[in-house]
């Protein structure tokens, strides 16, 4: 579990917002004040803007990995790395959450690159007949072969797709993240679509069908 190290003694703060239950109060400052305090070595302003950026951060992790575990690992590498250099922040520079997200992003890459795994597919277990197990088995596959779709895009258009589609971050977040303009991003966005669409529509047309109306739905079919 992320036990808060690089935090003194907030090891169960870290482990209940891991599970989703920490919520950031109205009124208090925004990250960029945190930011300072925590190059101050003010640790409660350390635990608050761990609070309020682990969800995205640990969210970021688990999709790229697909491994809790691993993600959790991320989770805590990048925020002992933020406070390791919040003594040298320069307000302005960026939003403090685009920047986490950069560390944590880049982070998974490395670990990705250690991993040098190649996927497969993996024979489903054995399980009852009852509907509600085959339909949780479907979704579970499903999951499977689009996580193994995205695997095959190119790194630039699987972050792309990564950041917009399933951080639900704008495309201008997306490309300040990804250090380029919001055009090409849109062109990265543009290339990833089409080369997983290609993908999935290969492997299992219904698939495409689900993430298309899904994406349609929730972002809108020209973003």
């Amino acid at each position: 579990m992320f036990d808060g190290r690089g935090m003194g003694d907030d090891t169960a703060a870290g482990e209940s917002l891991v599970s989703g239950r920490v919520r950031d109060p109205a009124g208090e400052p925004d990250d960029a004040d945190l930011i300072v305090r925590v190059g101050r070595g003010d640790r409660s302003a350390a635990r608050l803007l761990m609070l309020r950026n682990l969800p995205r951060v640990l969210g970021l992790a688990r999709r790229m990995l697909n491994d809790e575990m691993e993600a959790e690992d991320i989770a805590q590498e990048t925020f002992i790395r933020v406070w390791k250099a919040a003594p040298r922040w320069q307000a302005g520079s960026a939003q403090v959450s685009t920047w986490m997200c950069r560390i944590a992003i880049n982070l998974c890459y490395d670990r990705l690159r250690r991993r040098r795994e190649v996927l497969t597919d993996t024979p489903p277990e054995q399980i009852d007949g009852a509907p509600d197990a085959e339909t949780a088995m479907t979704r579970a596959q499903s999951g499977d072969r689009i996580a193994a779709a995205m695997a095959q895009l190119p790194d630039r258009q699987r972050q792309a797709l990564e950041l917009v589609h399933f951080q639900e971050m704008s495309n201008i977040d997306a490309a300040d993240i990804m250090s380029v303009s919001v055009e090409a991003m849109e062109s990265l966005l543009a290339r990833g679509r089409r080369k997983l669409k290609a993908i999935l529509t290969g492997d299992a047309p219904d698939l495409m069908a689900s993430y298309t109306g899904q994406r349609d739905a929730r972002y809108g079919a020209t973003q």
